[in-house]
């Protein structure tokens, strides 16, 4: 099963982190990961750039509307994220209990879909077309 941790701050947290060494951080992350790596278990994580570089894009009025960011507020955004593929979720909370966030942080996580999941649509023309669109996203990660 394949779940995803999506790292949380407050304001708080945020500016604790300043008054540690960012090499520290870099490490402690660095760590995290290769533990995560040498068990096999991450497909994918990536910290993301501030707020303040993103948008929003507003599906509410009858044509969308593009808001530059800072949007929302600190606690309602996410700082990055990890993919790993665990056995269930006791797997994917022991992971999640052993990343090195400190107070004011958390970590939402939540369960990739899989294809059983849409079972009851089986021969959907997208659902199809989703197969091979993995199969040439594997291709193009290995090239």
């Amino acid at each position: 099963m394949k779940y995803m941790l999506i790292m949380r701050s407050t304001d708080a947290a945020l500016e604790a982190s300043k008054e540690i060494d960012f090499e520290e951080i870099l490490n402690a992350m660095g760590r995290y990961n290769e533990s995560l790596m040498g068990a096999g278990v991450m497909l994918a994580g990536e910290g993301l750039a501030g707020a303040e570089e993103g948008f929003v894009v507003d599906f509410d009025g009858e044509t969308p509307i593009v808001t530059d960011g800072p949007y929302g507020e600190t606690h309602e955004l996410f700082n990055g994220f990890w993919i790993l593929e665990v056995s269930g979720k006791e797997e994917a909370a022991q992971w999640a209990s052993r990343c090195p966030l400190g107070p004011g942080s958390k970590l939402e996580v939540r369960r990739v879909h899989e294809e059983a999941d849409f079972a009851e649509f089986e021969g959907n023309e997208y659902l199809e077309k989703e197969k091979g669109w993995r199969e040439e996203q594997e291709k193009r990660a290995r090239a």
